[in-house]
């Protein structure tokens, strides 16, 4: 899947840009560097990479701002952008989110998690039913399926990060974003390669991973943090998803 794939690396750590390098190159990536923002903005015009990997702290042009001008030109708009980043807090994805990422993985990041997710976002042979969503487009009947999916998804993943511990159920979040629940999985199949349930519950254990790394939060905190009503629950969600338990990750912190 990766295998000759152009990818830019944008990220102003020259060591962290050179080791996720060597990763993608043993995977058959061609890679490309800038530096900052500016540099990666410039490089994507003059290259037009199959994806980007940017981190959002540099300096001169942050990632959310690069994102947004990649988005806006014609030659970048539909090159997938990835944000690479320590921040782990929901308001920062979502902040990524709506500047235009397609993704975002938190530092120190896993080789193994921005391998499958770059190979998600560069799959090939995936074309939506051809029909109209007119719900996402003000009932245009000649829209863009892709482009309206895309629509939705990131919609809705906006309303899925805003708080875990209390994300709407699937009802409510297509009502949310102006769709049906059939759609709205469509749209989260098409652009992640997963259902609406099987995303959230992927995005909180991620962030139950994070907390339990890098603060001091007790267990059973956590797991109501990231939406879960008691500590057994969750332990055996965690356990199911990274072969560990919650207590052990602690203790290894």
């Amino acid at each position: 899947m990766l295998d000759g794939r152009r990818i830019l690396v944008v990220e102003d750590d020259e060591a962290e840009r050179m080791l996720i390098s060597l990763h993608l190159q043993r995977q058959g990536c061609r890679i490309f560097h800038a530096q900052d923002g500016l540099d990666g903005i410039h490089k994507a015009r003059l290259m037009a990479p199959d994806a980007i990997l940017m981190d959002l702290d540099m300096p001169r042009c942050d990632g959310f701002a690069a994102c947004r001008v990649l988005r806006e030109d014609p030659s970048t708009a539909n090159v997938p952008v990835i944000f690479l980043s320590a921040y782990h807090e929901p308001e920062q994805r979502v902040q990524g989110l709506l500047a235009g990422a397609v993704d975002y993985i938190g530092k120190p990041f896993n080789f193994d998690e921005v391998q499958l997710r770059l190979a998600v976002h560069l799959r090939r042979g995936v074309t939506p039913p051809a029909r109209p969503i007119n719900e996402a487009n003000n009932g245009a009947a000649d829209a863009d399926p892709a482009h309206l999916y895309n629509i939705l998804f990131h919609s809705a993943r906006v309303h899925l990060l805003k708080s875990l511990a209390q994300a709407p159920d699937l009802q409510e979040l297509a009502a949310l974003v102006g769709t049906n629940t059939k759609r709205l999985n469509e749209a989260f199949r098409y652009c992640a390669g997963t259902t609406v349930f099987e995303y959230l519950r992927e995005e909180r254990m991620k962030e139950a991973w994070q907390l339990l790394r890098h603060t001091s939060m007790p267990v059973g905190e956590v797991a109501r943090r990231v939406g879960f009503s008691g500590s057994a629950n969750f332990a055996t969600a965690f356990k199911e998803r990274y072969g560990t338990n919650p207590s052990r990750v602690r203790q290894e912190a």
